[in-house]
């Protein structure tokens, strides 16, 4: 079985919860991996602006202290978003980073956008799985050594929760890597936003977009997916389509995050705290579903995911929140009709970890 190491949130007079924190990470075995001069990527979400409940950065100035402590070269990364909001090309994500208090001075390390300036710098990296055959992948997340995910778990309404494998295989594909996991389809225009600019059809490798009267239109036979042209509208006018089902839409994530991690060291961290019903993708949060659980970390993303799952659902509702009150299992009270648990059971099938698991207190 897997080993998931865990301790709450119970601090003392002679160990702050950073401390605790990084106490976490050691015993279970972090400083095992060989960080000697190694590109160390941490994946995380820095919050949408407006949203109060990702993590806080001081978590993060932990972790990048401890890699720094062990020889590794860390960089905080993330991959620009597939919709429209504070974080669809690199300088507006760095801006919603700088404002979330994620700066180079406050962590210690410097902030990559993994997909560039657009969302377009990608490497495809052959994964061979039942829904993806090579995933797209933020270049700078590929570039390197070791992966650590740092991860803030809560609800989410198409995956029934955020997890490892949520931030690590959605967060870390590139704009098309995105579209490919949230869409059978391919991108549409809304005729009402719609200037009639082109700027779409100058970004398009394949004629896709093109004119009609004052508008344009995407050819869908032309059309190849790769969500280029969703990142050059000014306005915001051409959307994905959101047409997967949540089942494969959770199998895709985690073969993505078999693309990612596969190869190379990894390591994983989550927090269950703020355990909002919706994710930090959103430019607001909600009242807690549940109270604050604790700090976890693994070698095993599916394992940790798991067990995190599992402690959720031991915990009381919060009765002050608008979500996750009915009887029966937490996520799917808070949104029903999601599948969480594909993700982990598509996840074990491929090989990305195991949903047996020994859970140790500290």
């Amino acid at each position: 079985m897997a080993k998931v190491y865990f301790t709450n949130f119970h601090t003392t007079l002679q160990e702050n919860l950073q401390q605790k924190l990084s106490r976490l990470l050691l015993t279970a075995g972090m400083d095992t991996i060989d960080f000697d001069k190694k590109f160390v990527a941490i994946k995380l979400h820095f919050g949408e602006p407006g949203n109060l409940a990702y993590l806080r950065p001081n978590y993060a100035r932990t972790v990048v202290d401890l890699v720094k402590q062990l020889g590794g070269r860390p960089f905080l990364t993330d991959c620009n978003t597939l919709y429209p909001g504070g974080r669809k090309n690199a300088l507006e994500h760095l801006e919603s980073a700088y404002q979330n208090g994620f700066n180079p001075y406050n962590l210690g390390c410097h902030l990559l956008i993994a997909d560039g300036l657009k969302g377009t710098d990608d490497v495809e990296v052959p994964v061979d799985g039942d829904y993806v055959k090579a995933a797209k992948i933020g270049r700078a997340l590929m570039d390197a050594d070791i992966v650590i995910s740092l991860t803030h778990f809560k609800g989410h309404e198409a995956a029934g929760f955020g997890g490892a494998i949520k931030n690590i295989g959605m967060g870390g594909g590139s704009r098309a890597g995105k579209m490919e996991m949230h869409s059978a389809g391919k991108p549409f225009i809304h005729e009402d936003r719609c200037v009639g600019c082109g700027a779409c059809q100058k970004a398009c490798a394949h004629d896709a977009p093109t004119r009609k009267g004052k508008k344009m239109f995407i050819d869908h036979d032309k059309c190849v997916g790769c969500g280029r042209c969703i990142g050059q509208c000014p306005l915001d006018a051409i959307d994905a389509a959101n047409d997967e089902s949540n089942a494969i839409l959770n199998c895709k994530m985690a073969e993505y995050t078999k693309a990612i991690v596969q190869g190379r060291p990894q390591f994983h961290i989550s927090l269950i705290v703020d355990v909002s019903p919706f994710c930090d993708c959103y430019s607001v949060n909600d009242v807690p579903i549940i109270p604050d659980v604790g700090m976890l970390a693994s070698f095993d993303p599916v394992a940790l995911d798991q067990a995190c799952a599992d402690l959720c659902n031991k915990m009381p509702r919060n009765a002050s929140s608008y979500r996750g009150t009915e009887p029966g299992e937490l996520f799917s009270s808070t949104h029903p009709g999601t599948v969480w648990e594909m993700q982990l059971s598509h996840g074990e099938k491929i090989g990305l970890g195991s949903r047996e698991y020994e859970l140790i207190e500290i």
